[in-house]
Parts: structure tokens; sequence; C-alpha cells
């Protein structure tokens, strides 16, 4: 493309600037968790240590975005002269002014905060960035920018091979680009996994003079941050893919639906659509005759706007509720004109594939599984946080070898893979290769990628009813067996979980979770009730403990647990009595404590507040 002949000659000169190991910068991961953890107190307290040394005009602070490894966060990586580039590791503003003159002004790398060097070799004993425990078996496609460079600067992107997958896509037909996708085997990364080739193909077929181009980005899963890591990190990765698919199908706008509590994502986006624009790349007419224009649509957090049908219906300003197919959206969709839909990830892997060709990618994965798949860690694990990995790897290489397992001596219990409508699976799943077919075939699902791990304190029956509320409360209620199915699932978990359980309570579940399968309208309602049923499988015999014997086995469920306080360890301290909501506690400073049964709800409140034992869970 002529356009950026000469835009690539001074990206490049600026990302070799950058990326001088010799010149001295701090680059500060302020993604939204790094945010969260006060990346912004740190940039602003390296600015005010740099000033007062008198080195404000010779070091840059830089903005990056979450390199993945969230737990330790604050993340700051320094680069000075005579020493290789460090990453450190939960920084402080307190540990600011250390850094600055050992690392920046002495040339000494702060060991105690290191947590990875950014060469290849060990240095003073801390490991390669590449051989962090979190790091060494990921393949990072998807992710291969973020945290690397400055996600609002353009030319970082273009200098690192930003574009040329759309230059190649334009050496190409629109149906040779479709071929190259569906050689490469990449399937949706949104959840249903269908393969991406296949579904451009269709709406490539479909006759009409305006067709549309959407990216899901409505991510609601909890613990899931994949997507807006994306869109904070590498932003031109979504627009050159969106872009890319809008050429194979004959597509001339395009929409990126994101949720509004993605403020800095929609920031980052509506910058990098802005310098894409003054780049001469959207809004007008190209060599080939390609003209494309991306619009950023905020949705206000429905999770059923996950699925298609309701996404489209919200950007057309109606109610957000899913519609019988067919029609399908390659035939019928926005505005009921031809419409393709994938999400973030799917799009982030398309520029990549047609830069790199679709070879490379069908090398990784398994047999029907190809290519990478971003997993976001959360729950009772180690290392909490974002990572890339082949499709096919191990689940229990993902839980310990790269999330470190569960902290404190706990033993693992569960994983629940794939958001809330994912399976729950447990520790006989450590062989199994982490794909499509194989999760499917033990009851879970892939799904956005979501892994929240739980610790031997987790109560499974407690974890199922957590997770159908959510899908009950994100119900559009269109569909009766969603509707109401998830209502008296919810309803059943909740009368186990206090004590009233009986044993045909466990056929009213499957019998319901079947239903609900069969025959609800959308994907929500038809896999809300795998968290039951996987359960159910393999973890029946905590329904039977607290059904049979009125008891929960993780004294976790209020209506099965009582507490009780050991006068001899009680010091008076008045903390739990403090921490009680309902003033069941009583007997003043410095006097043995009791909680009175009566208005005791069995909260908790006072097991976690208490420091010195003396309050016990039975």
């Amino acid at each position: 493309m002529e356009i950026l002949k000469s835009q690539r000659e001074s990206a490049q000169k600026a990302w070799d600037d950058f990326s001088d190991a010799g010149k001295a910068r701090v680059l500060v991961g302020a993604a939204t968790c790094g945010r969260a953890a006060g990346a912004l107190d740190v940039m602003e307290e390296f600015k005010k240590e740099l000033s007062a040394a008198g080195l404000s005009d010779k070091v840059e602070v830089v903005e990056t975005a979450c390199i993945g490894l969230c737990y330790a966060e604050p993340l700051v990586e320094i680069r000075a002269a005579g020493i290789p580039p460090v990453l450190y590791s939960n920084v402080h503003p307190k540990d600011v002014s250390e850094l600055v003159k050992s690392h920046i002004m002495a040339g000494k790398a702060v060991v105690g905060k290191a947590e990875a060097v950014m060469v290849e070799s060990p240095y003073e004993g801390i490991v390669p960035f590449k051989k962090h425990p979190m790091m060494e078996l990921q393949k990072r496609i998807v992710l291969r920018n973020c945290g690397v460079i400055n996600p609002s600067s353009f030319e970082h992107y273009l200098a690192r091979g930003g574009y040329k997958g759309l230059e190649r896509a334009f050496s190409m037909t629109p149906e040779d680009v479709i071929e190259e996708m569906k050689k490469s085997g990449l399937r949706g990364r949104g959840g249903a996994g269908f393969p991406t080739g296949m579904k451009w193909g269709f709406a490539r077929a479909s006759k009409s003079d305006e067709k549309y181009i959407i990216c899901n980005a409505d991510e609601g899963d909890p613990g899931a941050f994949m997507d807006r890591s994306v869109l904070e990190g590498d932003p031109h990765s979504v627009i050159e893919g969106l872009m890319i698919a809008g050429y194979a199908i004959g597509a001339q706008h395009a929409y990126i639906y994101v949720r509004s509590e993605y403020p800095l994502a929609i920031e980052r986006l509506r910058t990098a659509i802005k310098q894409a624009e003054e780049a001469g790349l959207l809004k007008r007419k190209l060599e080939n005759g390609f003209e494309f224009e991306i619009k950023i649509k905020k949705g206000s957090g429905a999770f059923v706007c996950g699925e298609e049908t309701s996404l489209m219906a919200s950007i057309e300003g109606v109610r957000a509720m899913p519609r019988p197919k067919p029609p399908f959206p390659a035939n019928s969709g926005l505005f009921k004109k031809p419409t393709n839909i994938n999400n973030v990830e799917t799009l982030a892997a398309v520029s990549s594939i047609m830069r790199d060709g679709a070879e490379s990618y069908a090398a990784l994965g398994s047999e029907k599984s190809k290519g990478t798949k971003t997993f976001s860690l959360a729950g009772k694990i180690v290392r909490t946080g974002l990572i890339e990995v082949e499709l096919g790897i191990k689940l229990g290489d993902i839980i310990n070898k790269i999330g470190g397992g569960c902290p404190d001596g706990k033993k693992f219990k569960a994983v629940q893979t794939g958001g809330p409508s994912g399976g729950c699976l447990t520790s006989q799943h450590f062989d199994l290769p982490v794909d499509y077919e194989n999760l499917g075939a033990v009851g879970s699902i892939v799904g956005s990628g979501g892994m929240v791990v739980m610790n031997e304190d987790s109560c499974m029956v407690e974890v199922a009813k957590y997770f159908v509320n959510f899908t009950e409360n994100e119900s559009c209620g269109k569909c009766v067996p969603c509707r109401m199915g998830t209502q008296h699932v919810h309803m059943i978990l909740e009368k186990i979980t206090s004590g009233k359980g009986e044993l045909e309570d466990i056929e009213r579940l499957k019998k319901i979770a079947f239903t609900m399968k069969q025959s609800s309208l959308c994907g929500l309602g038809q896999t809300a009730p795998n968290p039951i049923l996987t359960t159910l499988r393999y973890f029946e015999d905590e329904y039977m403990a607290h059904i049979k014997e009125k008891r929960c086995p993780a004294l976790v469920c209020p209506g099965l647990v009582t507490f009780r306080v050991d006068a001899e360890k009680c010091t008076g301290c008045t903390l739990c009595e403090r921490a009680c909501p309902t003033g069941a506690i009583s007997g003043g400073p410095k006097k043995p404590h009791v909680i009175d049964g009566e208005k005791c709800i069995s909260c908790g409140a006072c097991f976690q507040t208490c420091k010195f034992g003396a309050i016990s869970r039975e």
C-alpha cells in the first residue's frame, strides 16, 4: 500500500529509538488492572523523582498496557545504560525513590523487587522474562504487542508489522482471503467456536449492496478480561482485523460493540480509529477501491448482548433480545443486511494470520482446534492474569505450571472454564487437552476463555447456585425455558444450601437442565445448566451431604454452619463484635465474647475478622 510506505520508515525509526535498551526509560503497565493497583500514582511518583534528580529531560516515562502478570501489578520495566532492562513487580510510590537511585542512576538492579529481566540470559539471579514460570509455556500471537508497545502509538504498531496483513489481503481476491482463513483453521474465539472462514464465506455469498461487520467486545463473563486487555493494549490489531474481514465479505461499515464499563478500552479505540483515519486507512477510498468506516457502539452491560442477534438489536436501538434463526445474520443481520460478527480475539488473530500466512497458524494447536487461545486466570490461584497458549495444552499445565496452583497451601478443588455457562472440572481432568472438543466431552466449554479456580474452601453446590443466579439475573426473559428454568433451578439450589433439600431435588435439577439445554432460544439458556450438571457429575457427594446429612463439607452455606467462640482463646479485642452486622456478639473489652445463635445469620464476618483463631465453624 503506497499510503503506508513513507509512514513505515518514520515508524521504524521511532520504534528503533524506543527499543534501544541503552536509553533510559520507565515503562509502566497502566491498563485497567494496573491502574486498579495504583499504576498512575507510580507514574506520577517517577516523574517527581526524576524531576528532583534533574533527569526529566533524559528519562522518558511511558504508559504501556497489561503484559499478563496481573498478580504482580503495578509492573514497571526500567531501562538504563549499562544494565539489562528489568521488570519490577508490586511497585508502589514508596519504592520509586530506590528504583531511580539504584537502577537508573547507579546502574544496579533492585533484586528484591525484580520479577524478570527482559533479555535472554539471567542477570544477578533474575529469571529471563521468557523463562518466567507464567510465560514459558505461552505462545503469544493475539497478545503479541500487549505490554510491549505504547498502545496509543500508531508508529509502534506499524513498526511491529502492523497492517502488513491488510496489505497482503489487498494483494489477494476476497475469495482467496476467505480460503486463507479456512486453511488457518481459526474458529470463533467468542465461545461458539464456529470456523471463521466458513462464516465469512456465507456473508460473502449473500447478495447485497450493503453489508456490515461487527466486533463483539461485550465481555460480560465474571472473571474474564481477555477482550478488554487486547483493546487496551493493542487496539490497532482489532481495527486491522475488522478491515480484512470487511474486505473479505464486501462490507463497507463496521461497529465495535463494547460495554460502557470499559472506559479505557473505549478511549484507546477512539484514539486508534482516529489515527487510522489520519493515516488514510479509513473513511477514504483506497487504491483498490475499498472504502471502510468504523463506529463504536457502547453497550449498557446486559450479558445477553454477547449473543449475536441480541447485540444487533441493541445497535439498532431496540430491546436486546435474541431472535430465532434462521434467518442467520450472514443473510439478514444488522438492519436486515448481511452481517458477520466476530469477537475481539478472533479479529486480533486475523491480522496476524494474514501477515504470517495460514500455514504457520494451522501448525499450532490440536487436530480440530488450531492456533492459540487467550485465557484469564482468576480465583484461588497464585498467579492470576492473562495468558495465551496453544490449544491442546493440558489443563493441569495451565493450573499448576503457569498459574502456580492454589495459594497458602490450600488444595485445588475445581476450575470453571468458559464463564458462567461453563462447567466445573476437577484434578482428574488435569491431563485433559484444553480445546473445543475435549472440554465439550466432559461437560464444559472453552467459551470466551475465563478460568476461575476454586480451592478446598469452596462449596460446589454454592458455586453452582452463584452462577445460576448470575444467568437468572441476565436472562432477557423472552423464552420460557430460560426465564423459568433459571428461576426454578436457583430456588432448588437455594433449598439445598439452606438444609431443606430432598433427594427428589437431584432429579428435578437434571430434568429442568435438560429441558433448558434442548429448548432455550439462545446460547445463554442452552449453556446455563452446565455448572449444575458438572457439579452434580463430579461433586455428587457434596450434594448428598447437604441433602442427607444437612451438612456443608466446606463450611460455607450459612444455613448449615454454626459459629462458636472459644473462651480460652478470646482476648476480648471486640473486633468480631464490631464486625457483626446483626449485633449477635456480646462480651465487651477484654472479656470472652459470646454469639447469640438466635441473632446470628452465619455470615462469617466474625470468623474472617478474628486474629486469634478464637472463632470456629461447625
